[in-house]
């Protein structure tokens, strides 16, 4: 009985050593992201017609 014990044992720390390993490590070279972005807009302005006249007749307004 007493062999059979010191097997056991044995047999549990050999299989303790069958544990695997993950490890995270940071990279060594930094993260580049390339951003090439185009923004285009377009502003459309709707005015009265009465106010349309008055910038055309006072155009030194603005």
């Amino acid at each position: 009985m007493n062999k059979f014990r010191w097997l056991l044992v044995m047999a549990v720390f050999s299989l303790g050593g069958c544990v695997p390993r993950i490890e995270v490590a940071p990279s060594k070279e930094p993260i580049v992201i390339n951003m090439n972005v185009k923004i285009e807009h377009e502003i459309h302005i709707k005015v009265d017609k009465d106010v349309e006249k008055m910038m055309k007749s006072q155009s030194d307004i603005f």
